[in-house]
């Protein structure tokens, strides 16, 4: 069940390994809102977390993230890959600590 956004503040990030991920998107109200619904809508996963894009918020939109929340962000880019039951290219789970077989 999607439901409908009600943030007031969205920030989006793009991945291409090896590089650090990037700030693509960012809006208020409704642009907000359009940006969630138009993720959403082709199958991209949305954490919200208000510390998180109040942080990425100010970030300009092609700048990469800093090394302060690139863990933060490296877990939850792991996460929506377990939870798609996939895993990276290349990965190699050498902690052997993340069953992706969910």
């Amino acid at each position: 069940m999607n439901k409908t956004p009600t943030a007031t503040k969205a920030v989006a990030l793009t991945y291409d390994a090896p590089d650090t991920p990037k700030v693509t998107a960012k809006g208020y109200d409704q642009l907000a809102v359009s940006i969630i619904e138009q993720a959403r809508e082709h199958g991209v996963m949305v954490h919200e977390d208000t510390e998180l894009a109040n942080y990425l918020s100010r970030m300009e939109v092609g700048s990469e993230i800093p090394y302060e929340i690139y863990v933060i962000v490296a877990e939850l880019i792991a996460w929506s890959y377990i939870l798609r039951g996939e895993q990276p290219e290349n990965w190699n789970n050498i902690h052997h600590k993340i069953d992706h077989k969910v």
